[in-house]
């Protein structure tokens, strides 16, 4: 039994015959980075042929368009006397849905997305993300002016922000960074950096520590950090260092050396 050579492409799939439950597959391709689908051919790219070709060539393309309201390149083709069908999914720039369900093609895997991915896939195809949304119940007094200035001496001390603007207004802080829409309006991201009460408006937004024992299920004690991002790391550093974490003890002649076990840039570089 010969063998085709399939064309380049990141995602190449076979199937031996036809089923409409490949429109999930055709679904997901095109939310994703597309694909070329081959009908009548097994896993190893032996052509195995297909049944009612001409019955499909009307069938697949029909199905594809009325289901996923998308148009495919579905191709005849021919080998050592058996007929199999090509479909080239090129990748769509708005989300497509199959019964209402959106798939999205992951690795080797086919997934259906819901809740926060697929609001976040659905973002992204429109091209914005999660982030970059206007929050329209956050107004400016829930931005903790106190936060502003924590970010303004570090980006002077870091020598990234003038020292002039150390007394910036919030809102003009805010606009340079972005972080407001045209009207005025908070972005998620504003509430997120720099909100006095984030969890107020986004429950999990918040840090979990805990330190374990001899297993996963000896959990000797835990803490729950919530806050702004911009100040959350170093809250959580102190927690790290004062009550998680050891400094081992050692000498280097007469002097004493205390080190914590993980090193702080490598934490920082973690969170």
């Amino acid at each position: 039994m010969s063998k085709i050579k399939p064309k380049e492409c990141q995602n190449v799939e076979f199937k031996s015959s036809w089923n409409d439950k490949y429109l999930e597959w055709i679904c997901g391709f095109a939310n994703a980075q597309g694909a070329v689908m081959y009908f009548g051919v097994n896993d190893d790219h032996e052509v195995v042929g297909l049944k009612n070709t001409k019955k499909l060539l009307e069938d697949i393309p029909n199905k594809i368009v009325n289901y996923l309201g998308i148009v495919v390149d579905v191709n005849l083709c021919e080998q050592d006397g058996l007929e199999y069908i090509e479909v080239v999914i090129e990748p769509s720039n708005v989300p497509i849905s199959y019964r209402g369900k959106y798939y999205y093609r992951s690795g080797s895997t086919m997934q259906e997305l819901n809740g926060a991915s697929l609001q976040q896939f659905v973002l992204k195809k429109m091209g914005r993300s999660w982030d970059d949304v206007t929050f329209d119940r956050a107004k400016l007094d829930d931005i903790d002016r106190d936060a502003i200035d924590y970010f303004l001496r570090k980006g002077i001390n870091a020598q990234r922000i003038p020292e002039d603007q150390l007394n910036a207004p919030t809102v003009d802080v805010l606009t340079s960074l972005g972080l407001m829409d045209e009207d005025g309006g908070l972005k998620n991201a504003a509430i997120l950096l720099f909100g006095k009460k984030p969890q107020r408006f986004f429950p999990s937004v918040i840090f979990k520590i805990g330190r374990f024992g001899r297993n996963d299920a000896d959990l000797m004690f835990q803490d729950v950090i919530e806050g702004n991002i911009i100040q959350m790391a170093d809250h959580v550093m102190d927690a790290l260092q004062g009550k998680y974490l050891v400094s081992p003890i050692r000498f280097e002649g007469m002097n004493r050396i205390e080190r914590l076990e993980i090193p702080k840039e490598a934490l920082r570089e973690v969170l």
